[in-house]
């Protein structure tokens, strides 16, 4: 219950009401409510592993305390430490885009749209963030904030990452693309696919017959101010799509684009969305076969980590950042985390070639990175190389295994370690063709079920040592890919 400014006019009076309210039902009351939430909680998001019970007592640990951080309503996002610390102030990051909604989209797709509807209502301040920084139209989202405003401090590493945007327009697709919920994007998510969208064209421009981003941060916080970061720029190719497909898909349905009338969304800017995504520039070389990070990164010194002392990681704090911009070294996982997200950009040759690469520069100071470095590893069949970061992330609040817990959980390697067992060892996939299932099964382990829901129904999956079996739990009948093969589970 809350009542704060945001959500009430008369604060006092509603704060007595909920009081009232509260008191009238007793505390038996209270914690039967308790015991039925959580409850319908576990039977939606149970994870369950046989044959590693500390694992998964972890894993345990670890979607418990996500339940705990999200907020339950339009006005609250997650803080990067959920509730349990000081660290970052509370404020809200792109953690819960990239690495937190994946799990909500399947196991409870109405907090998913909580934190689609809290970006929504704070859309008119990524309006003003953007003009602040020079851009006549469009949004522009803070990098760091709880009301909508910026809080980043240091803007090379902060409000430069402009994938901010993207990753905001990715997890609403997502949203999207797992309930079919086209009334939610005609109310909300289609005006910040539109608003992201606008300010790709006046970010970018074209160069010998490409689109290209200029002066940018990736996630990768050990290289700044860069031009096409190649996370960045398939990002963005991405939000131009679904900008013009979610136009698309209201017309096809009889449905009046309502956002595109209320922000005057012009025929010729849909046109210059397509025009923009067909041009995107993804950078590649052809010598290493692989997608630099930008354009500048390989031209780069390479960091020696091999003879960097251990009491001199993380680097962040013992080198300054200037230094540390000028080398070849990833804080975390940057193109291999869009290798992950945005597979079908690249083919898998390329991606394995990424991976190999960035894998030896990449320090993984950050909690965000060993959890997609097993998810990729998954998708290329290495399997001990997925389990073995896998295990670096599972267990680092529950055991402080970065010995800096008490500052506060790590939500987002929390939502990273969901993903890196359904979307990495299950091989979970949401595209526009479908939802994709490739499951693995770890060799430590006999077992592991999880459950989701697609399109309304809710499935179980249960992967063994015979193979993999999928049971329809609640709605109708739906068809999915299991190892690419179309399967209607009934």
């Amino acid at each position: 219950m809350f009542s704060d400014s945001v959500r009430s006019r008369d604060c006092r009076h509603t704060a007595k009401e909920e009081m009232e309210r509260a008191l009238s039902c007793g505390l038996p009351k209270w914690y039967q409510k308790q015991e039925a939430y959580l409850k319908d909680f576990w039977e939606n998001s149970a994870l369950e592993i046989e044959g590693d019970e500390e694992l998964s007592r972890a894993v345990d640990y670890n979607l418990y305390q996500l339940l705990q951080s999200v907020s339950k309503d339009a006005y609250g996002n997650i803080a990067a430490k959920g509730l349990s610390g000081e660290g970052y102030e509370g404020h809200y990051f792109w953690d819960t885009e990239m690495y937190i909604q994946a799990f909500f989209v399947l196991t409870n797709p109405e907090l998913s749209k909580n934190l689609i509807a809290y970006r929504y209502e704070t859309l008119e301040e990524a309006r003003k963030n953007a003009r602040i920084l020079g851009h006549k139209s469009g949004a522009l989202y803070p990098w760091r904030t709880i009301m909508g405003r910026e809080c980043s401090g240091y803007f090379p590493s902060g409000s430069a990452q402009y994938h901010i945007n993207w990753d905001i327009a990715y997890a609403t697709v997502a949203y999207y693309l797992a309930t079919g919920d086209l009334e939610f994007m005609a109310e909300k998510g289609a005006e910040i696919l539109y608003e992201t969208a606008r300010l790709w064209l006046d970010v970018g421009n074209y160069c010998d017959g490409t689109f290209q981003i200029h002066t940018v941060t990736g996630p990768d916080e050990y290289t700044c101010l860069v031009n096409n970061n190649y996370f960045t720029n398939v990002n963005a190719r991405y939000n131009l799509h679904w900008a013009v497909k979610i136009h698309c898909l209201l017309e096809e349905a009889g449905m009046k684009d309502q956002a595109a009338a209320r922000i005057g969304l012009l025929p010729e800017e849909l046109r210059a969305f397509e025009e923009a995504e067909v041009h995107m520039y993804l950078p590649y070389d052809e010598k290493l076969g692989i997608n630099p990070q930008d354009d500048s990164f390989l031209s780069k010194k390479v960091w020696d980590l091999e003879h960097t002392k251990k009491e001199e990681f993380p680097l962040l704090l013992h080198y300054h950042p200037m230094y540390l911009y000028r080398y070849q070294v990833c804080k975390q996982a940057d193109t291999v985390l869009a290798h992950f997200i945005f597979e079908d950009a690249q083919s898998m040759e390329t991606i394995r070639n990424s991976f190999l690469y960035y894998e030896k520069i990449t320090t993984h100071d950050s909690s965000l990175s060993t959890c997609i470095y097993s998810i990729v590893a998954s998708r290329l069949g290495m399997r001990k190389k997925a389990y073995e970061y896998f295990g670096d992330s599972a267990k680092l609040d529950l055991f402080n295994t970065h010995k800096n817990t008490k500052d506060g959980i790590h939500t987002a390697n929390m939502g990273g370690t969901y993903m890196a067992i359904v979307y990495g060892f299950a091989g979970l996939r949401l595209k526009e063709k479908g939802l994709y299932l490739s499951p693995d099964l770890p060799e430590k382990w006999v077992s592991y079920r999880f459950r989701f829901f697609y399109q309304g129904s809710q499935i179980q999956v249960e992967v063994n040592k015979d193979g993999t079996r999928l049971t329809l739990q609640k709605g109708e009948p739906v068809t999915v890919f299991l190892n690419e093969k179309a399967c209607t589970v009934k």
